[in-house]
């Protein structure tokens, strides 16, 4: 279903930019993009947004690291869809502090070929990863829903502000995989990341989830 807009938990906007669109039901445009299929983001990160967030998003995993540090929170979530279809991409966003980089801010989105939301999350130009996820060894392993996934750094010098973040992209479960990190030194944290876990089956586990608002990065 698609997101009560009167309850304003998730506001629409194009997946792709930061430009208001405008429509209704299965009919959006975005002025810079045109039509599209947009990105329902939380207006404020709270369990409520969450729950109605994981209705929409309920085909797509919801990567998040697991078990999160102390002191972490979610931030930020969002789902590109549309009623009565399958969603097309999905992002979570969690943020805390660390010995070395002070607050570092992770977010991990799974997406449909050409979507468009891990590249603008990344801040890069190209839609999907390019050629570099082949071209040469992986970056790092990630241990995704216990399985092992090679993540290829992607890079961010065509995008601007190249040394605020860290991006990796992979394939899960026939899906684009992105892992931003802020800033970029927050990459040394994949060598203690335990993993990530698709939080949509913790089922009551969920209500005890952290929720908290730090100013956006994208």
């Amino acid at each position: 279903m698609v997101p009560d807009r009167g309850a304003m938990r998730l506001a629409p906007g194009c997946p792709r930019c930061s430009a208001d669109v405008s429509g209704s039901d299965d009919s959006w445009e975005c002025p810079v993009h045109g039509w599209t299929v947009p990105l329902w983001r939380a207006v404020e990160p709270e369990y409520d947004a969450f729950a109605e967030y994981l209705v929409l998003a309920r085909q797509l995993p919801t990567w998040l690291p697991w078990p999160m540090p102390p002191g972490w929170q979610v931030t930020d979530f969002g789902c590109v869809g549309l009623e009565g279809a399958e969603p097309r991409a999905g992002f979570v966003s969690c943020a805390g502090p660390s010995e070395l980089d002070g607050v570092v801010e992770v977010t991990v989105v799974t997406e449909e070929p050409g979507v468009g939301l891990g590249s603008r999350c990344a801040g890069v130009t190209h839609t999907d990863p390019g050629p570099e996820t082949v071209a040469a060894p992986p970056a790092a392993r990630l241990r995704v829903g216990g399985a092992s996934v090679p993540m290829w750094a992607v890079s961010t010098t065509d995008g601007g502000g190249e040394l605020d973040r860290s991006v990796l992209a992979g394939e899960s479960q026939g899906r684009w995989m992105w892992l931003v990190l802020r800033p970029a030194s927050a990459a040394l944290l994949l060598q203690d990341m335990s993993g990530l876990l698709d939080v949509s089956d913790l089922g009551p586990e969920l209500v005890a989830l952290p929720f908290g608002s730090v100013p956006r990065s994208w």
